[in-house]
């Protein structure tokens, strides 16, 4: 089992303070979603969780070890994985170049998604926005990551690739974190942990069903 947690973590951008000592953990395997709109802090969070924004306070902490002063790369080599919202994909590179990078093997991504398989001859910068977090979210579910961090997994894609793609995350055998403005649609019936965020606190923790009533 793993998990990974925030403990009283602050952020500040310059003089604004972006969280204000967020505690919250995620165990795994499972998902946990992190809700709010923008602004909230939600993204702030799963980048503090990455290692890819500094901690002014409190700290991250994975395994029972304390690894707020491990750099995001080396955080990456130990398991674990972040899709950004934007820039997620190496544009200039095919799509069969993209997933190359994750794995020699991408037999996986493209039954995970098919929609990829006539596309893989494309340079990804050319991909609709559905298409290139279908291929951000392959390299992910290539990567067999321990710790699994998605900002906006389903933005761009139709209902039911977004379902599918939820299916996905909520089968891997790891601690995924993801971050929605809105609990989505997949979620409702499931056990998710959720945590929401409102100006950079957290306003509710619990399960999925919760939050619904």
């Amino acid at each position: 089992m793993t998990t990974v947690s925030l403990r009283h973590a602050r952020v500040r951008y310059g003089p604004l303070e972006a969280l204000h000592g967020v505690t919250l953990a995620a165990p795994g395997p499972g998902l946990t979603v992190l809700l709010g709109r923008n602004g909230s802090g939600r993204t702030t969070a799963l980048r503090a969780l990455a290692g890819t924004v500094p901690l002014s306070g409190g700290a991250v902490v994975w395994d029972g070890t304390d690894v707020t002063r491990v750099p995001a790369y080396e955080r990456a080599r130990r398991g674990m994985c972040l899709v950004p919202e934007r820039q997620a994909v190496f544009g200039s590179l095919t799509v069969r170049e993209n997933l190359a990078l994750a794995a020699r093997d991408h037999t996986t991504a493209l039954d995970a998604y098919p929609q990829l398989r006539p596309l893989l001859e494309r340079r990804a910068g050319t991909l609709s926005g559905g298409e290139q977090r279908m291929l951000a979210l392959s390299r992910a579910l290539l990567a067999r990551a321990r710790v699994v961090l998605v900002d906006e997994p389903a933005q761009g894609m139709s209902p039911p690739v977004a379902a599918r793609t939820y299916e996905l995350l909520g089968a891997l055998d790891a601690c995924v974190v993801v971050a929605e403005q809105r609990l989505p649609p997949a979620l409702r019936d499931r056990s998710a942990i959720v945590y929401e965020l409102r100006r950079g606190t957290v306003v509710f923790a619990g399960e999925a069903g919760e939050l619904q009533g």
